[in-house]
């Protein structure tokens, strides 16, 4: 597909050049800044001095004065004119000889003493626009012989030529391009590359120069344009290398340059332009009779036979939006990347980021959201023009105005998807994906709010799941925009958390509970009645807490009662006082109780009133489950369990104020005696009136945890007691001879499992004497075994005592044998005063000291001295 880079503008007319004069057409140009020169086969050089005139419509023309026009005198063509504006002059090939002409006069510049103005036998010659001689006035200049096989280096003066290097090519050349010291060459079947300081040189491709008509043109440091076999345009470095694809114009081209980023080519009949960035064709201009295309400093100029043109290039990003307007979006870009070196660095960035975000707009409008993603994101778009295209996203509050000139045609979504409600659906998909990778992003500084609202407008919209997620984090939505969207589409729980966000506990409240009442309709949280005791347990308005914590217990008191027991306890949490939650929780007794519980079995708090409070609820349980008939067993052993566990574990309740409750319930009567330590009175209980032997020996166990031995052998003792006590003396009675047979047989139990509590010497004193041995067998074993053990245990401990005392007997001894001195001049160790008497302690180590100075010690343990025999005295 085409685009218009460029227009041809005339710039000399075909009167103005040669007026009535029909034979005469243009030979070559030459353009140095305003000032063109046309040399034509009537061996004459016309002067034109070019104005550049721009219409009211932007448009550019161009406006030629002739200045003056010069006969050379030789009667042939001027084949070839090139500006030396630093030397004024113009080096001229007219009839194979190279001259030199004034740029202001056209008067012949006569030859300098001692050296000559001119060459003879030249077919073409080209300037170095690359110069390797630093002399600013002095021209490069190589030259192609008619008669020999070389190139020849000359430099070009004011008034002189000389010779400087002469390369000699392996046939012979018909074209040439110099840059610094590498030569381009046509030979006759082939291109080279040819160093002339080092002599290296490098075959490029192979042509007939008989067939077509060679092309060397320069078009950048070390980089040449070539005319290769098959309508191609090849370009080489002075490697040898092409680091370009090439271009494919046409076979018959006679005329080729570049105007970055662009190649132009002229043949017989059009101008071609080839993009050097994609070398796709992107323009072709109908140029009849066109026999010249050269360009000078930039600017482009074309010749018939008749008249000379100038092909303009059209403003960079016009040629850009054209390319736009027709939805070729690579290709603009491709375009602008390309052309970025000619175009200053701060231009170029306002430049790519409006092309980028026009690009991802276009495409955006085709669908194809990741690349229109990745051009807004290297683009830098206001996210708000995207947002902007939704009727009714951005806040009304906002004051977002849309760039101007406009990026894109779209009035707002629907214009872009015209009913089709698919395509609005994918758009507002791509949307909600856009917004939720930028919002936290640097895309969004400055248009938070905007972002958020419209982010959470489209959640809405679309039941999307992450619209909990936006209101539950840090997020800037806009509460007065927000609140009609969110109650259009019924999203009330989520209505609640921004509410919340914004400081106002009290309306999310009374939102959420509407909804558990079913006064408003919203499924999206089916646990909400949940969600509200957990907010309430976080709460830190205790004012909230105190007047939504009724609501709660109403609907349900196990759960609702989780507002005061998962309450967080720290420096961040308002505490809810203890006592002010039980006078609370006196209307709703369930809540209550488990309340206690959390108070008395989780957090352990050790106040007698909670402790006594719960035991007389779970008691006043025990009691209306007793009451009932039928009676519910499973409930009431639950309830029992619950109760006799606290009567058990808890040290706080008030022990007799519960006796006096409890008439009825004898196991829980005869803990409370057990409390009291009045254990015979328990055992009395559990013995005789419940007859409940298990539970008397799990209270002598109970009632002697935590207590030494002799307490429990004591308990035991007195258990075994009130067993003998109910036993009629005499023998023995089988389990058949009534009540007493039953006590006898929980005796003769207590004493086989328990044997090694007891004291078996006292217990054989209260046994009866008629028992026989054999019932008492296990627990005779057992206590001989046991005093044994005892007595073997004696033992051992005895020899140990006596074998440590023997050991300290040897040391001693062995301490004897050693002689300790003592002298007036030897000195105490403890009071370092030397000895006047022989009577000595020796410490160990053989250390001698005084007698009344280890006295002194023993009577006072706080002196520490570390002892050692590194005294100086003697």
């Amino acid at each position: 597909m085409l685009v218009k880079a460029f227009e041809l503008v005339p710039a000399v007319e075909r009167d103005l050049l040669m007026g009535d004069k029909a034979r005469i057409n243009i030979e070559c140009i030459e353009c140095c800044g305003k000032h063109l020169y046309v040399g034509t086969n009537d061996c004459f050089i016309h002067h034109f001095l070019l104005d550049e005139v721009t219409s009211s419509k932007g448009k550019l023309t161009y406006s030629a004065q002739k200045l003056l026009h010069k006969y050379l005198g030789l009667k042939k063509p001027v084949t070839e004119l090139h500006a030396a504006s630093a030397l004024e002059r113009l080096i001229v090939l007219c009839d194979g000889i190279v001259f030199l002409v004034d740029m202001v006069t056209l008067e012949t510049v006569p030859s300098a003493a001692g050296g000559g103005a001119k060459i003879r036998g030249v077919t073409t010659f080209c300037i170095n626009e690359n110069p390797v001689n630093g002399d600013p006035f002095c021209v490069e200049m190589g030259v192609l012989s008619s008669k020999r096989r070389t190139v020849q280096i000359f430099m070009v003066y004011e008034d002189r030529v000389q010779l400087v290097k002469e390369v000699t090519t392996p046939e012979q050349p018909c074209a040439v391009s110099v840059d610094g010291y590498f030569l381009c060459l046509a030979l006759t079947t082939q291109y080279m590359i040819l160093n002339y300081k080092t002599g290296a040189s490098q075959d490029l491709f192979p042509y007939n120069s008989e067939e077509r008509r060679p092309i060397v043109k320069r078009i950048g440091r070390e980089e040449f344009l070539l005319a290769a076999p098959g309508g191609l345009g090849m370009f080489a470095n002075a490697e040898g290398a092409s680091q370009r694809a090439p271009v494919n114009w046409s076979e018959s081209v006679i005329g080729a340059t570049v105007c970055f980023p662009y190649v132009v080519a002229l043949d017989e009949s059009f101008i071609t332009i080839h993009s050097m960035l994609d070398q796709q064709l992107k323009q072709t201009v109908s140029f009849r009779d066109g026999h010249i295309l050269q360009d000078f400093e930039g600017k482009v100029i074309l010749a018939s036979t008749k008249a000379v043109y100038v092909l303009v290039p059209l403003p960079l990003e016009g040629q850009i939006q054209d390319l736009l307007a027709s939805h070729r979006v690579e290709e603009a870009l491709i375009l602008l990347e390309g052309a970025q070196r000619n175009i200053p660095k701060d231009k170029f960035q306002i430049l790519h980021k409006r092309i980028l975000q026009q690009a991802g707009f276009i495409q955006f409008g085709q669908l194809q959201f990741l690349e229109a993603k990745e051009h807004f994101r290297r683009g830098q778009l206001d996210v708000r023009e995207l947002i902007s295209l939704y009727p009714l996203l951005l806040p009304a509050s906002s004051s977002f105005t849309r760039c101007h000139p406009p990026l894109h045609g779209f009035a707002d979504l629907n214009h872009l998807a015209q009913g089709d409600q698919e395509k609005v659906l994918k758009c507002k998909k791509f949307l909600i994906s856009y917004l939720g990778e930028v919002r936290s992003t640097e895309v969004a500084n400055g248009c938070r709010e905007d972002v958020d609202t419209a982010l959470l407008k489209l959640y809405a919209e679309q039941d999307h799941e992450s619209l909990l997620d936006l209101l539950a984090a840090d997020n800037a939505c806009l509460l007065s925009d927000s609140i009609p969207w969110l109650e259009k589409y019924h999203k009330y729980f989520a209505l609640g958390l921004l509410y919340h966000y914004n400081g106002q506990n009290s309306a999310a409240l009374q939102l959420w509970i509407r909804v558990v009442d079913g006064d408003l309709q919203d499924s999206t949280r089916a646990d909400l009645y949940e969600y509200i005791v957990d907010f309430l347990c976080t709460c830190s308005d205790l004012d909230l807490v105190w007047k939504y914590a009724g609501w709660a217990l109403q609907k349900d008191p196990i759960v609702g009662v989780h507002i005061f027991t998962k309450r967080l306890i720290g420096k961040d949490q308002s505490e809810l006082k203890p006592d002010d939650v039980v006078i609370y929780l006196e209307k709703h007794s369930q809540a209550l109780l488990l309340y206690l519980e959390y108070l008395v079995l989780e957090r352990r708090i050790q106040k007698e009133k909670f402790h006594t409070h719960l035991a007389v609820l779970y008691l006043e349980r025990v009691l209306s489950l007793l009451s009932k008939s039928p009676t519910d067993e499973k409930q009431l052993h639950g309830a029992r369990e619950r109760l006799q566990a606290l009567l058990r574990e808890s040290n706080l309740y008030r022990v007799q104020f519960l006796l006096e409750k409890c008439e009825q319930l004898l196991l829980e009567r005869a803990t409370l005696h057990g409390k009291l330590e009045e254990h015979d009175k328990a055992l009395h209980i559990l013995v005789h009136k419940l007859r409940d032997f298990p539970s008397a020996e799990a209270f002598c166990i109970w009632a002697s945890s935590y207590r030494d031995s002799a307490y429990r052998q004591q308990l035991f003792h007195l258990l075994l007691g009130v067993y003998l006590d109910g036993i009629p003396s005499g023998k023995p009675q089988t389990a058949a001879g009534g009540g007493s047979g039953d006590l006898e047989m929980a005796a003769v139990d207590l004493l086989n499992r328990h044997g090694e509590v007891f004291d078996a010497v006292r217990v054989l004193r209260m046994l009866p004497e008629g028992w026989s041995l054999q019932l008492l067998r296990p627990f005779l074993g057992r206590a001989v075994r046991a005093s044994m053990h005892t007595c073997r245990t004696s033992q051992i401990a005895v020899g140990l005592a006596r074998s440590e005392n023997l050991q300290l007997l040897h040391d001693r001894l062995k301490e004897r044998r050693k002689p300790i001195f003592v002298s007036e001049k030897k000195g105490c160790h403890l009071c370092h005063n030397t000895f006047s008497e022989p009577d000595v302690v020796c410490l160990p180590g053989g250390v001698p000291v005084h007698t009344h100075c280890v006295a002194q010690r023993v009577r006072d343990p706080l002196t520490k001295r570390q002892l050692t025999n590194s005294s100086k005295h003697t």
